[in-house]
């Protein structure tokens, strides 16, 4: 299915929550038995899924979060973010197993390191209901590792007649198995970055690399960071550079991006007015620390 999706439906997205603590103004990468210092550290919610759900819905696209989400200490703290961006919180899945998830994110430069810890199954108890719910007409998922937790995830999400895409979400475990592009069969939109899709194609180049994913993959968005992105969908490849803007810090902006051009396709946009809404949502994500942070004016440098 392509832009003819319905321009009113709802985006439900799905994965795991965060707290990211977005340590930036570094002099360089943590080395083992040394102690560097930051200049900043921004503490904001942060997962694919929570960040596409909240751009997505400053976009004014009716988004519900799909996602389990603890009620230790720490996810309660940062509990009042959620409802910051007019996000649909119907479905959130609260449960004791289900935090703290924690990522460390380090930013030097044009490098940035991320450890995470995550908590029980991906899979919240409020699955069915998402599904079922009339208001639904598109699934993004937004990590791999979701995928391989609930393997018949496309095909109930396609049972309901909803249009799916997925965000590889680099994994080290996972991103070189076999089966990888065939465990994604279904999905109508893939949003790799050039990482991902070298690794999953074994092509070098960013348009051999799109061509060997637009053969499984109706619509394919190669994100290619500062350098803009390109596109395969209804027969055509757009590629569009990305404007100069201040980079505060990267993480976020594919699930930015992300956002940008689902709600964009939902609308019936064309190709290259897609790509473009994609990359304009990734550019202003960069110019604060924390995925989200910019849509409340937190995060900046400073």
């Amino acid at each position: 299915m392509t832009s003819q999706t319905s321009h009113n439906g709802a985006v439900l997205s799905l994965g795991r929550i965060y707290c990211d603590l977005v340590f930036t103004g570094v002099p360089g990468m943590p080395r083992l038995g040394r102690e560097i210092f930051a200049e900043n550290m921004t503490v904001a919610l942060g997962g694919g899924a929570y960040i596409t759900a909240a751009h997505s819905a400053a976009l004014g696209r009716p988004t519900a979060l799909l996602a389990r989400y603890g009620t230790d200490a720490l996810s309660r703290a940062m509990e009042p973010e959620l409802a910051l961006h007019g996000i649909d919180l119907r479905f959130l899945d609260r449960h004791p197993q289900a935090g703290p998830q924690v990522t460390v994110a380090i930013v030097g430069g044009e490098e940035r390191a991320f450890l995470s810890r995550r908590a029980g199954s991906a899979a919240p108890a409020t699955l069915d209901a998402a599904l079922a719910w009339s208001q639904s007409r598109h699934l993004h998922i937004a990590e791999y590792a979701t995928l391989v937790e609930i393997p018949d995830l496309v095909d109930r999400a396609k049972g309901r007649g909803l249009t799916v895409s997925l965000d590889p979400s680099w994994d080290e475990t996972l991103i070189r198995e076999p089966h990888y592009l065939d465990r994604c069969a279904g999905i109508d939109v893939f949003l790799p970055n050039m990482e991902e899709a070298r690794v999953l194609t074994g092509k070098e180049s960013p348009s051999e690399a799109l061509q060997a994913l637009a053969s499984r993959f109706p619509i394919v968005v190669l994100k290619l960071g500062a350098e803009g992105g390109m596109l395969s969908m209804d027969g055509q490849v757009v590629s569009l550079a990305a404007r100069k803007v201040p980079v505060v810090d990267t993480t976020g902006a594919g699930d930015a991006l992300n956002a940008g051009f689902i709600n964009a396709w939902l609308g019936g946009a064309e190709p290259e007015a897609c790509l473009a809404a994609g990359i304009d949502a990734g550019a202003a994500a960069v110019q604060a620390a924390g995925g989200a942070s910019v849509l409340t004016g937190s995060g900046q440098s400073g």
